[in-house]
């Protein structure tokens, strides 16, 4: 009875994995593109990048400020004058009022605006690469989840095969020992395997949910929301090593994020550049003031007008500081050389590598569906033989080992080659969700 629970159960859980909507790998890379939140903090600093790119942060434009102020005293004042006369006053109150508005505008300085003006672009060329980075890998971690429910779910199928053949098994031997032509011993050995197949699909269902969890914390949203993935993987077996070299020395985002980098570095010498060079500013301003004593030569004075000039400063020394910044920033430039030579040099390492393994997974493909296809076969041929009486238990408990161990190989090798795909496309720069 406890078995014929169970079996309830497990196929109440088929009939709920057949029920619920099915996820394609294109949506869920939309959704995870949309929500994720690594994703989502690497386009929120784009956006600082690119409201970064102005010319008033740059300095091309002039500052423009207003002031006021207004001072008031009171105090108890003695004055001495030079022709002998004293003049004293208690609790005298004083005043005064200043405003105006001023402006200032740094109109050279040494080229250094206009190079700083570049190097924000490039920063924001940099945010947009950086941006580009988070999405493709966002999209590999989507496709490589997928793709393992897939694949699990296909394994799924092929251990429910192995439980209704174990139950027709038990059925079978208990049918025999109610009339005689087998022992207990036969009864024992069939639900002793049927209870590893059960545990087996326990396992696997247990994988398979929490994959399910995974790949739901990827989408950002809720973890426990059901759904289930299509039946097959697709592998693109068309893939040529020198066609994902190049696209990757123009469209991998690491090497775009080093070169970028180095261009910063060489705008970063053109403004150290910049203090060998004066520095010109311009400045206007319109003032008024007013303010008024109860003691002294003036009772009260008032005054308002338009004040300007140019101001202009060089660096003539500065303790060898100068040349000292200008050795620092061709060093910097040379390293974001390095850095770009070795990640260049990595990358090939890789794509070198992973297409290497990438060809044998498709082989191993090929083989594997062909065992699976054997495997399956020899199942189907034995498991009539059992109903004929034909053949002994341990040959028959072999046969179903044999496939769904084939099964699972073959599973493995597509899910495998399919990692391989997209890892050469993601260093490609050319990732999609497409084969």
């Amino acid at each position: 009875m406890k078995y014929l629970k169970f079996l309830s159960c497990l196929f109440i859980f088929a009939s709920t994995l057949n029920a619920q909507p099915i996820l394609t790998l294109e949506d869920a890379v939309r959704i995870a593109l949309e929500n994720n939140y690594d994703v989502r903090i690497a386009a929120n600093n784009l956006s600082i990048d690119r409201n970064n790119v102005t010319y008033g942060n740059a300095g091309f434009l002039p500052a423009v400020g207003a002031n006021f102020s207004n001072n008031n005293s009171i105090e108890s004042t003695r004055q001495n004058r030079s022709d002998g006369t004293v003049r004293e006053g208690n609790n005298v109150t004083n005043s005064g009022i200043n405003y105006g508005v001023g402006l200032n505008w740094t109109v050279f300085n040494g080229f250094r605006m206009f190079a700083r003006y570049d190097q924000l672009k490039e920063l924001r060329n940099l945010g947009e690469e950086n941006l580009r980075l988070a999405m493709l890998g966002k999209v590999a971690d989507v496709v490589n989840l997928y793709y393992d429910l897939v694949q699990q779910q296909q394994q799924l199928a092929a251990f429910d095969t192995i439980i209704s053949i174990s139950r027709v098994r038990v059925n079978t031997a208990q049918s025999r020992l109610e009339i005689g032509k087998s022992s207990r011993l036969e009864v024992l050995n069939a639900q002793v395997d049927f209870n590893t197949d059960t545990t087996n699909l326990i396992r696997q269902r247990t994988l398979y949910h929490n994959t399910r969890i995974q790949l739901n914390e990827q989408l950002a949203r809720d973890v426990n929301t059901e759904f289930r993935v299509v039946d097959t993987i697709d592998i693109d077996n068309t893939l040529i090593l020198s066609d994902l070299s190049a696209r990757a020395a123009q469209q991998n985002p690491a090497l775009q994020v080093a070169l970028i980098n180095k261009r910063v570095a060489e705008l970063e010498l053109r403004q150290v550049r910049a203090d060998r060079y004066p520095v010109i500013g311009l400045n206007a301003g319109y003032s008024f003031s007013n303010s008024k004593s109860a003691l002294g030569f003036a009772t009260s004075s008032r005054g308002r007008g338009l004040d300007y000039g140019v101001t202009a400063s060089v660096n003539i020394f500065n303790g060898f500081n100068q040349r000292r910044l200008e050795n620092n920033a061709r060093i910097s430039i040379d390293n974001a050389q390095l850095v770009y030579e070795r990640t260049n040099q990595n990358v090939q390492s890789q794509l070198a590598t992973a297409y290497q393994t990438y060809v044998t997974n498709l082989a191993l493909v090929q083989i594997e569906k062909d065992n699976q296809a054997i495997a399956a076969r020899n199942l189907e041929i034995t498991l009539d033989k059992f109903k004929l009486g034909s053949i002994a238990t341990v040959e028959f408990r072999a046969a179903q080992v044999n496939y769904i161990n084939a099964t699972t190989r073959y599973t493995t090798a597509q899910y495998e080659a399919k990692l391989g795909e997209v890892f050469l496309r993601e260093l490609a720069g050319v990732l999609g969700v497409g084969r």
